[in-house]
This record gives C-alpha cells, structure tokens and sequence, in this order.
C-alpha cells in the first residue's frame, strides 16, 4: 500500500519525467525528490503509513530510493 501513491507524487513534482520509476532510482542524486518540497512529502508519507516521522530521526539514506521508501516507511513491522 502507498507505493504508487508516492510513485504518483513524484511525478506530479516532476512532469517532464518520462519512463518508470525503478525500486533502486537514487531520488535524491536524481532530484525528484527536491528540498522545497521534502517536508509535503514527509506529510505523505505520514499519511500512508499512518505514524508520525520523527524528522530529527532521519537520514537521506531512508528515502534514496523506492524501495528504502517502502522499507522504512510502509512495510509491515516484522
């Protein structure tokens, strides 16, 4: 749940954007996730997952890729 959520968010801040998103796409070395809008797309993820983002927590390690996304941020606790 919430990946193609956040796939879709991606593309709404990046309309020239042509092609898949792939799970290991680096978001931040390629810019689709830029810092003006960081902070809408912690709120996302907030929302999808249902839990609050301690910020002061996090790394860009944890939102790299979509598959880091879903990792940390979506996937059931084990």
């Amino acid at each position: 749940m919430g990946m193609q959520e956040i796939i879709d968010w991606i593309r709404s801040k990046n309309p020239e954007l042509e092609g898949e998103i792939a799970g290991d796409t680096d978001l931040i070395e390629s810019r689709l996730i830029a810092s003006v809008s960081f902070l809408e797309f912690i709120g996302l993820l907030e929302e999808l997952s249902g839990k609050q983002i301690d910020v002061t927590s996090l790394s860009v390690a944890d939102f790299r890729t979509i598959d880091r996304i879903n990792e940390n941020f979506l996937a059931p606790v084990a």
